[in-house]
C-alpha cells in the first residue's frame, strides 16, 4: 500500500468509535480496513499506527457505509455490499474464510470447525479462527457469527462484550451459562 495516500471515517458506537480506512481508485474509494475500539486507545492512535499520514475525510460512498454501521449498533438490520471492500490484503485461504462467514444468515452462528468443513479444510478450526481475527472488514464481514463449537463466543477483535451484543441485535439466543442455544447453530 505504499504510495497510495489514504483517508479515514468515524463512526460513534456504544462501544467506542469505529474507524474506516479508505482510499480512493479511479473514480470509486475503496474501504482498505475497518478497525474496531479497543480498550484504552483512541481510534485515531490505532488508524495512525497502522495508517501513518492518514487524513479524515469522507464521501458519499463511504458515508453511505458509517451510516450502516450506525443502523447496526442501533440494532437495525443492515445488508452491506461488498463492493466497496479492497480486499486484495486478503490471501486466497482468508478469502474462502470470510466469504463462507458472510453466508451465516443473520441470528444464526456456525463454529470455527464447521466453517473449515465448509470450505474442506479439515481440522482447520484453529485456521480458521486465525483468518477471522485478521478480518480487515469487522461488521460488514460478520465474523462475529462464528463462535466455539460449544456455544462459547471464542475471541473478537471488538471484545466480547460488542461480539454478545451483535448476536443479540441479530436475534441469537443464550443459555444460562451465557452460549449460544444450540437452536441458533447452522
Amino acid at each position: 500500500m505504499t504510495g497510495m495516500s489514504f483517508a479515514y471515517e468515524l463512526v460513534a458506537s456504544p462501544f467506542g468509535s469505529i474507524g474506516l480506512v479508505w482510499s480512493q481508485r479511479k473514480f470509486s474509494p475503496y474501504i482498505v480496513r475497518i478497525f474496531l475500539p479497543r480498550e484504552g486507545l483512541a481510534m485515531i492512535e490505532i488508524i495512525s499506527q497502522s495508517f501513518p499520514g492518514a487524513v479524515r475525510q469522507s464521501n458519499g460512498i463511504v458515508r453511505k457505509v458509517c451510516g450502516q454501521i450506525r443502523e447496526l449498533m442501533n440494532g437495525n438490520m443492515v445488508d452491506f455490499s461488498l463492493e466497496c471492500l479492497d480486499l486484495s490484503s486478503c490471501s486466497e485461504f482468508q478469502g474462502k474464510v470470510l466469504f463462507e462467514s458472510g453466508r451465516i444468515p443473520k441470528g444464526m452462528v456456525s463454529s470455527y470447525g464447521r466453517l473449515a468443513d465448509k470450505i474442506f479444510v479439515s481440522r482447520g478450526a484453529r485456521a480458521v479462527g486465525l483468518a477471522l481475527a485478521r478480518n480487515p472488514f469487522p461488521i460488514i464481514i460478520p465474523c462475529h457469527r462464528v463462535i466455539r463449537s460449544n456455544g462459547e463466543l471464542g475471541g473478537f477483535g471488538g471484545g466480547l462484550k460488542m461480539k454478545n451484543a451483535l448476536l443479540e441485535m441479530e436475534g441469537v439466543g443464550f443459555d444460562s451459562n451465557g452460549r449460544v442455544s444450540r437452536k441458533y447453530f447452522r
